[in-house]
């Protein structure tokens, strides 16, 4: 009888756990979005670490003195449904989707760096060199801009010399190439014909 106890009846109130766990979520959500972007587009070592201490830390502040297994999913159900609320809101009012996505960053234009903008971010240029070696650029010469968006990603658009040739491209110079070559046949059968008329 205990066990069952223990499982299903909760150790504090519903509306506490509901609010305890809406109030952790959007003090996590403000804090993260002032630690910066840094923290989802690379995860160095120390930064897996605090995060997950950082689930660890907050988990009485979300349960309270409750260890029942209705009581955790009840959390769950909160914390989700909390999620799925800020980001509609995120994406219905433009103010509140600015705040907790902030805006894009450019790290690099035209070929150099803006140190002041890695600096504030905490980026380490070889983390963007990577970025750019994998958009098949060669090193930040290459690049007209990288921006790091409001998600992490890192965005980088390369010089268009520097860009890789598309399906497209390769489609669009294989037709130009052969109505270069129709043209050459033409030309060449129109001067076989003039110089078998010639007396």
């Amino acid at each position: 009888m205990d066990m069952w106890n223990d499982l299903l009846v909760t150790g504090v109130p519903l509306l506490d756990k509901a609010i305890r766990t809406v109030c952790v979520y959007l003090a996590l959500a403000v804090l993260l979005r002032l630690a910066g972007k840094r923290e989802l587009a690379q995860l160095t070592g120390f930064d897996l670490v605090v995060m997950l201490l950082l689930s660890n830390v907050v988990q009485n502040a979300v349960i309270g003195p409750d260890n029942s297994l209705w009581g955790g999913l009840f959390g769950a159900v909160v914390l989700l449904a909390a999620n799925a609320v800020t980001v509609r809101l995120a994406e219905a009012v433009p103010l509140v989707g600015w705040w907790f996505k902030g805006k894009p960053t450019v790290l690099a234009a035209d070929g150099a760096y803006i140190a002041s903008a890695l600096r504030r971010l905490g980026l380490r240029r070889s983390d963007v060199d990577q970025a750019i070696l994998q958009q098949g650029g060669s090193s930040v010469a290459d690049t007209q801009s990288v921006t790091l968006e409001p998600g992490g990603a890192l965005l980088v658009r390369l010089r268009p010399e520097e860009e890789n040739v598309s399906v497209g491209d390769l489609a669009e110079m294989r037709e130009r190439l052969d109505r270069i070559e129709r043209l050459l046949l033409e030309q060449a059968s129109r001067r076989e014909n003039t110089k078998g008329q010639a007396p």
